[in-house]
């Protein structure tokens, strides 16, 4: 559904939580899109108008798909992705959908299917391709600059995220730590373009802390086919954030720690290290995803994170969150 030069495209932005509130004032403050927004809850749609001026209120997802939009962008609870996406995509509207993709694999593999019968884009919302330091390491492993990669780590601390929350459904949702950190099983596929063979995942719930989830900290270890290895650490408790990612090959290696934005890149052979700075502001990032997201409708590039690119990083949670429950390396389901 290509939308002609010199009219605005009308969206509407499904989802008045935080991120949701997010994208609907970035689209806002763009010159050839209408923000509209959907949220049955008459308080949180209260607060989002606050933020963003008056404009159209939709109470209800039927409501709003009936007005038969340009786009959607979907923002809702994670369970809710899935019938949303897929009755949107059956309606030949462009859609995208926040991470994770569903809270359950079978969900997921529902939308991939949805997305291959109708001729609309779709794509999920992991803005993490689009910073500048995540592409500064991809652009190391493909490039060969690290030699073999044989170990990636991922680590995020972030107590923070529970207190933005404007629903503090972590509480209640077991599993939630991994699934709201869905970037980081995503960025190991995007980085690597393999799926891991099986993984490992521990973790606990613990601490005096106001806020939690089951489990709050958690740590995860990825095998491949190879002598690769991936482990990712995350966290509810830490504050102020941690974030970082480090990547190990026979030739070199590269740490980026995101809150300062400082890459560190050695190599073994020189016996060197160099140091750069990428920054940018989280605003930015999203707006890139919008632009690339409105290219794709528009047919002047493919979906940034497609349906069946997206559904790995929900193969890796959903046997995780197996191997958690029954503390045993769990393989990844088959395709």
């Amino acid at each position: 559904m290509a939308v002609s030069s010199g009219r605005r495209r009308r969206g509407i932005v499904v989802g008045m939580g935080s991120i949701g509130r997010r994208h609907a004032r970035l689209l806002a403050g763009r010159e050839d899109v209408e923000v509209e927004i959907c949220e049955p809850d008459d308080a949180r749609a209260q607060a989002a108008l606050a933020e963003l001026g008056e404009r159209a209120v939709h109470h209800g997802f039927d409501e709003a798909l009936e007005s038969r939009p340009d786009f959607l962008v979907v923002a809702t609870p994670h369970g809710l992705h899935a019938d949303q996406t897929v009755r949107a995509l059956d309606a030949g509207i462009p859609t995208l959908c926040e991470k994770p993709m569903s809270d359950r694999l079978e969900e997921a593999r529902r939308m991939v299917e949805a997305a291959r019968r109708s001729s609309a884009v779709l794509t999920f919302g992991f803005h993490m391709h689009f910073h500048p330091g995540a592409r500064r390491l991809k652009r190391l492993i493909d490039s060969g600059a690290l030699g073999e990669l044989l170990h990636v780590h991922m680590r995020v601390g972030s107590y923070i995220t529970l207190v933005n929350s404007v629903s503090r459904y972590q509480a209640a949702l077991e599993g939630a730590l991994l699934l709201d950190y869905a970037h980081q099983p995503d960025l190991l596929y995007w980085f690597l373009r393999e799926r891991p063979q099986g993984v490992y995942m521990a973790g606990g719930r613990g601490g005096e802390l106001e806020l939690s989830s089951n489990p709050n900290v958690l740590s995860l270890t990825c095998d491949f086919a190879g002598p690769l290895l991936a482990t990712v650490h995350l966290n509810y408790v830490q504050m102020p954030e941690r974030h970082e990612y480090e990547l190990v090959g026979d030739r070199g290696w590269a740490v980026w720690d995101r809150k300062s934005g400082v890459i560190r890149v050695g190599a073994r052979e020189e016996r060197t290290e160099s140091r750069e700075t990428v920054s940018t502001e989280r605003d930015t990032v999203y707006r890139d995803e919008h632009q690339a997201f409105f290219d794709a409708v528009d047919g002047r590039r493919g979906p940034e994170s497609p349906a069946e690119d997206a559904v790995v990083s929900l193969e890796i949670i959903e046997a995780s969150l197996r191997s958690w429950r029954d503390r045993e390396r769990r393989l990844l389901a088959s395709r």
